[in-house]
């Protein structure tokens, strides 16, 4: 849900005031939901309520399930009890259940003793709930006693049910005004500093906001890592948006203040799809790129050209850390850390991807994660940390000219843990989304996946009734490598700087960033899914379409290394090719105007006429000399990093 803070939300609204379209919105990015159905059928006669009825139901996707609660008003709170953890429901609405409630064919009933039955159901509802009610109480008095004992018994419900939820909306007129929230829940928390949003004219003057009187947080010391010798700065250009600080953010004595809703910057949303209807007029036969066309317009928007340049300067995250208990299941002890050190030397697999795809490779060392199903990941001031740090990532990347980031990541149960951050956000069932347990030697380790499956069932299990907000999420389940990663997409986001996915805990930490910032997963690519089920999910869930279907099975940020070049490729070919001759371009076959085309039969060009016979017929070899000088800035060995 792409709410933050709560497990059960009261949307309230008049009719027509679009309460129920808002609610369905909360949920839309969940992959299954349960709709429960209060509202009773009608008069079969009465076409315009059977027309209202088909309405709702036509706007409900196919993957939602529906059931209906109008034979017992009971049962809704029965619905409710036993629901489960990783489960979503929507009900709409309370006033159709109040409706058969007073309903003479379910008299007599106490509807006192049943709405307070609700309300204490909705308090221990394991599942994330929306509950839908009409707003009567700012209308008239109705004149009929029937009238009157309705308004009475909503009236009663919605205050209950307000009471019992983490959260109230109203809607009026389309426009949600919130009411009850965590953050005004909870007066003994001192309130979030507010975003500061940088004005369009000022995207390349960085400003700090000054809050001396905001009590900072205790920082958590994150270890050193090793970094890659910085490239020069590259050369400020007028409009060049690669690098340029854009956002003035909320600040205080330990750093940046990251919390939900920052307002940070969008691709420019013109520039995608004038680059990839400029693909339709270039000298190109046949169909043109295929599916590839979808790089051209992602790197047109988030470099805020039409003609987008391939990216010359990239930088490989290896996220390293490990998580305890069973979601480690199956893994050799200390393999993710002789990994790490391999990738520091600059030999395995990643760094010689790395090496060959021409980008620098920074390993990170993230706090390691405590056992899911018997404790927090992390401790609520390590989070704070891990996404500032993350963030610093970013932006020392940014300024040192690096044009795409690439996230990668070894440690044992990462994939359990996103896992179990996909299960909290999207309602995910932990089976269908961890992937199988491969061995060294190759088999598949069955006992171990259960060992995996059972600590994130036992994981949400404990957190049931913890809220779902973003650094809960983290702090509960995520661990440090989901942190750091989540602050390096908020941090690139907030420098324009794109990232490329490919792994579980890269799309877990996308999944995490949209409460805290939305607009961070239109700067993420995914290159492949890798065959992971978790990946599927959250990609489909963001609405990120993988490129490539390798399978590689390399780790975390292969699969992204191998198609760098044929996505620098793809960037290079557009930017270069002429437009068609048929639509105003140049035709390449034509002579230059300097040279015209000779009609003379004895006329030869002097490279085409037989060698001179005093001549030799072969070239005076060259000597083997040291080769061209580099000038890219990521070209550069995998080995050889010196401490940053």
């Amino acid at each position: 849900m792409s709410v933050d803070g709560w497990n059960t939300v009261l949307v309230l609204g008049g009719i027509r005031s679009g309460k129920s379209e808002f609610a369905e919105s909360l949920v839309s990015d969940a992959p299954v939901v349960r709709y429960v159905a209060t509202a009773p059928e009608g008069d079969p006669e009465d076409t315009e309520w059977a027309t209202r009825l088909a309405a709702h139901r036509a706007r409900r996707p196919g993957s939602w399930t529906t059931e209906e609660t109008t034979e017992d008003p009971r049962r809704l709170a029965d619905v409710l009890e036993s629901a489960e953890p990783n489960e979503l429901l929507l009900v709409d609405d309370l006033g159709g259940w109040v409706t058969v409630l007073l309903d003479p064919d379910h008299q007599p009933a106490d509807d006192v003793a049943t709405i307070a039955e609700l309300a204490e159901a909705i308090r221990g509802c394991a599942a994330r709930v929306v509950l839908v009610s009409p707003e009567v109480g700012l209308s008239l008095v109705p004149t009929t006693p029937l009238g009157r004992a309705f308004t009475d018994a909503l009236g009663a419900a919605n205050r209950a049910v307000a009471d019992a939820c983490d959260a109230v909306v109203l809607v009026v007129a389309g426009q949600p005004v919130w009411l009850k929230s965590p953050a005004t829940a909870t007066a003994t928390e001192p309130s979030a500093p507010a975003t500061v949003t940088a004005s369009p004219t000022a995207a390349a003057a960085p400003v700090v906001a000054s809050l001396a009187d905001t009590e900072p947080t205790p920082e958590v010391q994150l270890p050193d890592v090793l970094t890659p010798t910085p490239p020069a700065a590259p050369t400020a250009e007028p409009g060049n948006p690669w690098a340029a600080p854009t956002m003035a953010l909320p600040m205080v004595s330990t750093g940046l203040v990251i919390q939900p809703g920052m307002e940070l910057p969008m691709p420019d949303e013109y520039a995608g799809p004038q680059a990839v209807d400029r693909l339709a007029t270039l000298d190109v036969p046949g169909a043109g790129l295929g599916v590839l066309d979808r790089v051209v317009g992602f790197a047109a928007a988030t470099q805020g050209t039409s003609t987008p340049a391939a990216w010359g300067s990239a930088r490989v995250l290896l996220l390293h850390g490990d998580h305890a208990g069973g979601a480690a299941a199956g893994t050799v002890a200390g393999e993710s850390a002789r990994r790490a050190a391999q990738a520091r030397a600059g030999k395995g697999a990643l760094a010689r991807l790395a090496a060959e795809s021409g980008a620098s490779l920074q390993v990170v060392d993230t706090p390691a994660s405590a056992p899911i199903e018997d404790q927090q990941a992390l401790a609520p001031e390590q989070v704070e940390s891990a996404l500032r740090y993350g963030w610093r990532l970013a932006e020392q990347a940014a300024d040192a000219g690096v044009q795409l980031l690439v996230l990668a990541a070894c440690g044992a149960g990462t994939e359990a843990a996103a896992a179990a951050v996909l299960a909290a956000t999207a309602g995910a069932e932990p089976p269908a989304v961890l992937g199988r347990v491969i061995t060294d030697s190759g088999e598949i380790d069955d006992a171990a996946w259960m060992i995996r499956c059972a600590a994130v069932r036992d994981a949400l299990h404990r957190t049931r009734r913890s809220s779902r907000g973003a650094k809960d999420i983290l702090a509960e389940l995520g661990g440090g490598d989901v942190a750091v990663a989540t602050g390096v997409l908020l941090g690139a986001t907030a420098r324009r700087v794109p990232v490329l996915l490919d792994g579980p805990v890269g799309l877990a930490a996308a999944m995490v960033s949209r409460d805290l910032a939305g607009q961070a997963r239109h700067w993420c690519l995914l290159a492949d899914h890798g065959g992971h089920p978790a990946v599927r999910l959250a990609a489909d869930v963001l609405g990120l379409t993988p490129l490539l279907d390798l399978r590689m099975d390399l780790g975390e940020g292969a699969n992204a290394l191998v198609a760098l070049p044929l996505l620098r490729s793809v960037l290079a070919l557009s930017a270069a090719l002429p437009v068609h001759p048929s639509l105003g371009g140049t035709d390449d076959t034509d002579p230059p105007a300097d040279e015209p085309e000779s009609t003379d039969p004895s006329y030869a060009d002097p490279d085409l006429t037989e060698p001179d016979s005093t001549e030799p017929d072969f070239a005076e070899p060259v000597p083997a000399g040291p080769g061209p000088a580099s000038t890219g800035v990521d070209e550069q060995p995998a080995s050889g990093w010196r401490a940053g």
